[in-house]
């Protein structure tokens, strides 16, 4: 896992090195709506942005109609929207006709539940990184290595454009994507670049022994590694669509363009 050809070094995508891991099963796609949809009916579950009242929206999802928002600080693009939830993604706006979209506004604590609920457990960032690979070895992209905007025909939901006033939608779509919208890799996964962020289950560490690495490592103590980008990665700000690519967040935080898939340790003979 890792890569000798990292481009944003303070996230600790290198050095590249082997890890040994036992037989594993990862969901084809991120949880969708549907699935956390009967997660929380049979179990009466409360997600942490519900109790919250509010999470993190894209300033563009935002409907104009929208009153109860404000800016957040430190972070341009973003809204803390009240009433924004896995329910409402955008605030006042449903879910009834995104079904198959995957769930978002979950914090790491919120894809615990579920995945304990299913049975399942969330991917390492080992688990997760090899399962991207579908296969290819040593490659930037689920695909291959051809960058994704130098494809005849996009291969996953980035944005297109100039970030973060105009998406031209290019891919087809502004926002999240059906988690089935684009080719599977070579494992049968969608979506592991790009569309939504996944959670996975490891500590964000960093090995640095430079001033700003340390500084970055304190400021992210603490936090869940996180990985595939999003809607929102654009070449131009961030390229963590590629497959070593992480960062992480804070157990507790939920906006709309983080989801996550579910795990599983493989039966007797699955390995």
């Amino acid at each position: 896992m890792g890569t000798n050809r990292p481009v944003i070094k303070l996230d600790g995508e290198a050095p590249q090195r082997r890890v040994k891991l036992k037989p594993f099963l990862l969901g084809q796609t991120p949880v969708s709506n549907a699935e956390f949809s009967r997660f929380a009916e049979q179990t009466g579950y409360v997600t942490e942005a519900e109790v919250f009242g509010w999470s993190f929206v894209f300033h563009l999802q935002v409907p104009a109609a929208q009153t109860t928002v404000q800016g957040a600080a430190g972070a341009q693009w973003w809204r803390r929207v009240d009433g924004a939830n896995w329910r409402h993604p955008a605030g006042p706006l449903g879910i009834q006709s995104l079904p198959d979209h995957p769930a978002v506004h979950l914090s790491w604590t919120d894809a615990q539940a579920y995945c304990a609920w299913a049975g399942g457990r969330l991917p390492s960032e080992a688990e997760w990184e090899h399962a991207a690979r579908g296969g290819l070895g040593d490659v930037n992209y689920p695909w291959g290595d051809v960058p994704p905007d130098d494809r005849a025909h996009l291969p996953c939901n980035i944005w297109q454009g100039n970030f973060p006033t105009q998406n031209t939608s290019a891919d087809g779509y502004a926002f999240t994507s059906p988690a089935r919208s684009f080719a599977p890799n070579g494992y049968g996964l969608y979506g592991m670049a790009g569309n939504v962020w996944d959670w996975t289950a490891d500590l964000f560490r960093l090995k640095s022994l430079s001033k700003a690495g340390k500084a970055h490592a304190a400021v992210m103590r603490g936090y869940r590694v996180i990985k595939g980008g999003s809607f929102l990665c654009h070449a131009s700000y961030c390229t963590r669509y590629r497959i070593a690519a992480r960062t992480g967040n804070s157990p507790e935080s939920t906006t709309s363009h983080m989801g996550f898939r579910i795990a599983f340790d493989a039966p007797p003979g699955r390995g």
